[in-house]
């Protein structure tokens, strides 16, 4: 059902095709300059702004008779623009100004301008339009944004529902969001670039995969019909990256989506991105210090500083961090030193602590649990929590000190875990081993368990040099450097559920009740979409709004008794 916006939009498309101007033509316009540099430099090179090409979108306009006053925003951000009817339209035939411009154009059309920049007498840069072009008519109106006098938004779009769900929208009405994404990518390139300059190598590797490895997570599962045979999509791509480093490659790196079958929140999403790379001959010490690098220069990179805030929180991320062994940060926050603990005495601390567990759940997990519970959020400031316990961590070479702890660390910052990095188990007959203690507590019930995979077994038996390796994820960090709480505000299209239709009955189904055909899309405008919604209003309210909406849409048809109403709701 469309609004009276939309139809009044459609009829504008039409009228300005009867013109001869097609609302959406093929050939390019020329576009010589932007808003942003308009602003930022004509003060101090006017000679350079006499003949300026522009493109953008219609966002506000003011009519002053034989002149006008609009504003056009493109990638960089708005401008004013100033067309005077005689400019435009020199000659006798005005219709380019009076009728086009001003009867036909919408806020949300997309125009290309020329003309020249000059200040007005309030001081304002604006552009002098003598020529403007039609270059997409929008059929929808946007969202009504409020400004005060200064341009601050005081009535946005704020729904989240309707921002993820149509971003394209959110952007356009509120184009400060861009600025999360735009340092979204600084992020990956000077992550890239540093990589690069070290002569490690950006690669693929499979999002299909006939086994989930690489970490404890549940998989999308789908089927390959060819092949006659599951498959899963990644939930890392780990293994597949230690195979290139079997292979001879002496550094790798992948930005990558992941999948996994998970539940939501403000920091999950089911689809996500992460960076891995592995360094041949490194060890998690090495690790941990080229870290501290970039995750320095990263907040250099997108805030002009390595302190960022952080909500409330200043963080500091030129380093070093601190750092912990998970049994001395559980110690540190509940004062209970786990390191050796069975499983039966962690049950127990689980209980009392009020920590929810199940009987699938090994001495890691259990571990894991208190952790989570009793450590996470105390970790504002960039801290590595390293020496895990072994049952924790499948693919990690066991502690060269530490027996029954492996070289592990994660980073923690504001709270949440950011990064995930070994000193890589490269010996096949331990790999083998912890893999069958994974498949133990997959029979027990651990859903997360990792699968068994004997090729990327096979590679390790023809040698894995030592390596460490890393994985950070790239939305995490992006809510860090862009102060962000959801992970939804850094991905251009979070998932979400379907979008619900509004139910609208059938023409029958209105006519089985007596209501006329020519009056059913009236009752529609007047908001009764099923003859279930119209049988719960007033019958005599519906009835004097009859009178007024035919006279509003002036219709020209009989408007039905009041007798023929009440038969509407018996």
């Amino acid at each position: 059902m469309l609004s009276e916006q939309e139809i009044l939009r459609r009829q504008k498309r039409e009228e300005l095709m009867r013109l001869g101007i097609d609302p959406y033509p093929a050939e390019m316009f020329e576009v010589n300059v932007t808003a942003a540099d308009i602003h930022k430099n004509y003060e101090n090179n006017k000679l350079d702004y006499k003949h300026v090409s522009i493109a953008g979108r219609l966002m506000s306009n003011r009519n002053m008779g034989s002149a006008f006053f609009a504003e056009l925003q493109d990638s960089t951000g708005r401008i004013q623009l100033y067309l005077r009817r005689d400019d435009i339209c020199p000659g006798e035939d005005k219709t380019l100004y009076n009728t086009v411009f001003k009867k036909l154009l919408d806020i949300g059309d997309i125009i290309g301008v020329q003309g020249y920049v000059f200040t007005t007498q309030t001081g304002e840069i604006t552009i002098h339009v003598t020529e403007f072009k039609v270059l997409n008519k929008s059929l929808r109106p946007l969202p009504i944004v409020k400004r005060d006098d200064e341009g601050n938004v005081y009535d946005g779009l704020t729904n989240p529902e309707i921002r993820y769900r149509q971003r394209y929208v959110d952007l356009i009405v509120n184009p400060d969001i861009k600025d999360i994404f735009i340092k979204r990518s600084r992020i990956v390139t000077t992550m890239r670039s540093m990589f690069d300059s070290k002569g490690w190598l950006e690669v693929e590797t499979p999002i299909l995969q006939s086994i989930h490895g690489g970490a404890s997570a549940r998989p999308f599962k789908t089927h390959h019909n060819t092949l006659d045979m599951p498959l899963y999509m990644r939930i890392a791509n780990e293994l597949y990256l230690k195979r290139l480093i079997v292979g001879g490659f002496d550094g790798v790196y992948e930005f990558g989506k992941m999948f996994r079958n998970e539940g939501m929140d403000r920091t999950h999403n089911p689809e996500f991105t992460s960076l891995e790379f592995y360094v041949a001959y490194k060890d998690y010490n090495w690790m941990m210090n080229i870290t501290e690098e970039i995750f320095e220069k990263v907040a250099i990179a997108t805030n002009g500083d390595s302190k960022v805030q952080v909500g409330e929180n200043l963080i500091e991320f030129a380093g070093p961090f601190e750092r912990l062994t998970i049994a001395g940060a559980i110690e540190k926050y509940t004062g209970v030193n786990v390191e050796g603990m069975d499983e039966t005495t962690l049950r127990q601390h689980c209980k009392e602590w009020g920590i929810e567990v199940d009987g699938t759940m090994g001495t890691g997990k259990l571990i894991d649990e208190i952790f989570g519970e009793k450590v996470e959020a105390n970790l504002i400031q960039p801290t590595f929590i390293i020496d895990y316990p072994v049952e924790m961590s499948p693919l990690t070479k066991k502690h060269r000190s530490k027996p029954g702890l492996v070289e592990r660390f994660e980073l923690f910052v504001n709270g949440k875990e950011i990064a995930n990095a070994y000193s890589e188990l490269n010996d096949p007959i331990d790999q083998r081993e912890r893999f069958e203690e994974q498949l133990q507590l997959a029979e027990r019930g651990d859903e997360e368990a990792m699968a068994m995979d004997e090729d990327f077994l096979r590679a390790l038996e023809y040698g894995m040099p030592p390596t460490a390796g890393i994985g950070i994820g790239i939305d995490r960090l992006t809510m860090l450097m862009t102060n962000q709480t959801t992970i939804q505000e850094v991905l251009f299209f979070p998932q979400m559920r379907p979008e619900k239709k509004a139910e609208v009955s059938t023409e029958a189904e209105y006519e089985a009740i007596g209501v006329p055909t020519d009056w059913i899309p009236v009752l529609q405008k007047m908001g009764f979409m099923t003859v279930a919604g119209l049988k719960e209003a007033n019958p005599n309210k519906v009835f004097n709004d009859l009178g007024g909406m035919r006279k509003k849409m002036k219709l020209d048809i009989a408007i039905p008794t009041k007798d023929e109403v009440l038969k509407w709701f018996e």
